[in-house]
């Protein structure tokens, strides 16, 4: 099936957000469902995320993916900037953009998440009672884990120094200087926000060669407290949870914990021997395209 590719642009608190549609020559339906998509920690919508895209695309769901202001096409200042409830604002907006849209069913908006981002798509159902249908792929659903987790593998002595590049970076915001950055990720024992085995070869697999590989370092002292399991029991749709039991950097137990918490309303999906990069290349990209296009087509469509 053919595809249309166009560039759009949405404001959000005065800052243009950059999305592509991917259009199919023939949607499923008149007015069509949608589906909403964006990145994890510091990914633009250019790194895996097309391939994903287009397969729902092409089975005829319009698809909007946009990138987080501060990140890749969008505009925010300053640049690289991973604020949790501004980028949950982005995910409403984005929303909001496509109901608006001539030949989409504003009843039929659904949300595609991965790694941070398989996070925000509970959060923003939750709080949006009229999305339909949520798909969120090796989340990562508890912050506070997630510490948890870069303690287990840096250690006490790496986790003080990313938290003291944190607090370092809040002083400069709260003095109106620019952020002090840390690498997104790093290699094993370097002071990054994911320094697991795989997490440096793991972006390289699926980002361009001008993916900035920094974000203000002040998040880690956010990560403790956003916790979207908590979020779990007011789903008001279908959700699609997918874990690999080789993530090393979103802990699967959060996730299986919030697919457990929402009950008969999820789906929960076990990918053995895969880990966290494993879903967006090969086969595990085959599989997780797979079933989330099967998701959305019982959820969507019927």
């Amino acid at each position: 099936m053919e595809l249309q590719q166009t560039d759009v642009r949405f404001r959000v608190d005065g800052d243009a957000v950059a999305a592509w549609w991917f259009w199919p020559e023939t949607p499923v339906s008149k007015p069509a469902p949608c589906i909403v998509m964006a990145h994890g920690l510091g990914g633009t919508r250019d790194a895996g995320l097309v391939p994903y895209a287009r397969v729902f695309a092409e089975a005829g769901f319009p698809v909007l993916l946009f990138d987080y202001r501060h990140f890749g096409d969008s505009e925010g200042e300053p640049r690289q900037l991973v604020s949790v409830s501004r980028q949950l604002a982005d995910w409403q907006a984005a929303i909001d953009f496509a109901r608006q849209q001539e030949g989409i069913d504003p009843e039929r908006i659904a949300l595609w998440g991965s790694s941070f981002s398989g996070g925000h798509v509970i959060v923003a159902a939750a709080r949006d009672r009229r999305v339909a249908a949520v798909s969120s792929q090796g989340p990562m659903m508890d912050g506070l884990a997630a510490v948890t987790n870069v303690l287990g593998y840096a250690g006490l002595a790496g986790l003080t120094k990313l938290s003291g590049l944190a607090v370092r970076d809040q002083f400069r915001a709260l003095l109106g200087r620019s952020p002090l950055y840390a690498p997104i990720v790093g290699a094993p024992g370097e002071t990054a926000a994911m320094a697991t085995d795989d997490a440096l070869p793991g972006y390289k697999s699926i980002t361009p060669e001008n993916w900035r590989n920094e974000l203000a370092a002040r998040i880690a002292l956010q990560l403790p407290f956003y916790r979207p399991v908590r979020h779990a029991k007011r789903l008001p749709c279908p959700a699609l949870i997918i874990t690999c039991s080789e993530d090393s950097v979103a802990p699967p137990e959060a996730a299986e914990k919030t697919a457990q918490r929402a009950g008969f309303r999820a789906e929960l999906r076990r990918y053995d021997g895969m880990g966290h990069f494993d879903i967006y290349t090969g086969e595990g990209f085959k599989r997780s395209s797979s079933d989330q296009l099967d998701f959305f087509r019982r959820h969507l469509l019927e």
